[in-house]
């Protein structure tokens, strides 16, 4: 079956084909987002270690941002793939259009304030010297782009709402390896251009955005998503908001509680924060199975409870669920064996190199039950209930993460908060799988009227 043709198809079929192939390609398109974030540290990493803990402690920031793209995403998808599954097409195409409007708007608002205070959030987080100094002009730069980066990034999530898999991964994919071309051209001053150091980092990410956005817009043209009308902006406006405004404060907890974490580290030394920035990287790359396969519960679930398939929503919840708990083993055995192997391709000093492995001997081994709770929150997202993700959120952040990690510290010193990570990623992960499976059930049996009321 063809993108095209697949549309608004997730309604029929086998449950398993149509999850791997959603997963597969966001999987593909997030490794080599990830990968390229990677190289870009390998880049730097030959620059210095300082150069390396400046991206540590700009990771927090650009998470940060991340939050507003995935919470506005994350709105717009689930009503798009509701209402698909509704047979209302119109409806969908008018919420695209509305959604890119809107992501243009918050996205330029956003960046324009980062360019502003770039230098004010890197001196609160700890960075003194030339480490600040180069954080800042890296995020200086990245702010330029983000109007960009939050355009590509939710017409990526856009084209998986409306059932095109394969398109969104294999553009990611190609931004990713622009990104990587572009990259020590622009740091290094290759081909007679200036070398601009961590600022090339940044514009090689930025230039690689340009063509993700082309490529999307384009795409959402040629299935004929786009409308020229503002009639019923308000409306889709409200609905988007209904559950992005929560998951964009979902989105946002987490990287309050990376700033805190990245603040107790700083304590530490300036080598602890680029030790843990290179762990996170190397972590991340095999963590975004996990968010392939939690991602792509979004899309399909939306459109199979908008068509009354509660049966095939359940199915899909419990697959990847036990994907998730597979994989967070494999990534633990993974990192265990060769995780340091790849830190010393990255930086070779002593004490990143002993950060890095404390963290692969503790974190990795709770990866499932993040991947669990991630699944938990995109199925409430899509379900039209963003609440639950949000109360998630703030449980995890402010009444375990945070405090625990502040004890653990004082206590145990930086090894105490890989494993107040862990800890809390364990508990959690299992409250969510319960109050997702219980919800799902709940929601089968209501009727029509009572579940559109439950999605608000």
């Amino acid at each position: 079956m063809s993108d095209r043709r697949a549309g608004a198809t997730f309604t029929e079929g086998s449950v398993g084909r149509h999850l791997l192939r959603l997963g597969s390609y966001i999987t593909m398109g997030s490794l080599s987002m990830n990968f390229a974030r990677l190289v870009e540290a390998v880049y730097l990493g030959w620059i210095g270690t300082e150069a390396l803990a400046a991206l540590g402690f700009a990771f927090p920031v650009t998470i940060t941002l991340f939050a507003f793209a995935g919470g506005i995403g994350t709105g717009a998808s689930s009503v798009i793939a509701r209402s698909l599954g509704s047979g209302d097409g119109e409806r969908a195409a008018l919420l695209v259009t509305h959604a890119q409007l809107l992501v243009l708007v918050v996205g330029s608002v956003i960046g324009l304030l980062g360019f502003w205070y770039a230098e004010m959030v890197i001196t609160a987080l700890g960075a003194t010297g030339q480490v600040r100094e180069m954080a800042a002009e890296y995020l200086t730069v990245y702010m330029l782009g983000f109007p960009l980066f939050m355009l590509s990034m939710v017409g990526s999530t856009l084209l998986r709402a409306t059932g095109r898999a394969a398109s969104p991964g294999i553009v990611m994919t190609t931004g990713s390896v622009l990104q990587m071309a572009f990259g020590p051209v622009l740091i290094f001053g290759w081909f007679g251009l200036p070398a601009l150091g961590i600022a090339g980092a940044a514009w090689a990410y930025v230039l690689s955005r340009v063509f993700s956005v082309s490529i999307y817009l384009a795409l959402l043209v040629r299935a004929r998503m786009i409308r020229r009308s503002m009639k019923g902006f308000w409306q889709s406006f409200v609905a988007i908001v209904h559950v992005g405004g929560p998951a964009t404060a979902s989105g946002l907890i987490q990287p309050v509680s990376m700033l805190i974490i990245t603040r107790l580290l700083a304590a530490h030394g300036h080598e602890v924060v680029a030790g843990y920035n290179v762990a996170m990287r190397v972590e991340t790359m095999v963590h975004m199975v996990l968010w392939g396969a939690s991602s792509s519960v979004g899309p399909f679930v939306g459109q199979n409870w908008g068509a009354g398939q509660f049966q095939r929503a359940r199915q899909a919840l419990s697959l990847s669920n036990r994907f998730c708990l597979a994989w967070g083993l494999v990534t633990f055995v993974v990192l265990f064996l060769g995780g340091d192997y790849f830190v010393r391709l990255i930086d070779d000093n002593e004490t990143v190199g002993a950060v890095a492995r404390m963290f692969f001997l503790i974190v990795p081994l709770s990866i499932g039950f993040m991947g669990l709770m991630q699944v938990a929150s995109t199925c409430f997202n899509a379900l039209g209930r963003p609440a639950p993700p949000l109360i998630i959120a703030l449980l995890r952040t402010f009444v375990m993460y945070v405090p625990i990690a502040i004890l653990a510290n004082w206590v145990w010193g930086y090894p105490g908060i890989f494993a107040a990570t862990a800890l809390t990623n364990v508990v959690m992960g299992t409250i969510a799988w319960d109050w997702n499976r219980r919800t799902m059930r709940m929601g089968s049996s209501l009727s029509t009227r009572e579940r559109v009321q439950m999605s608000g």
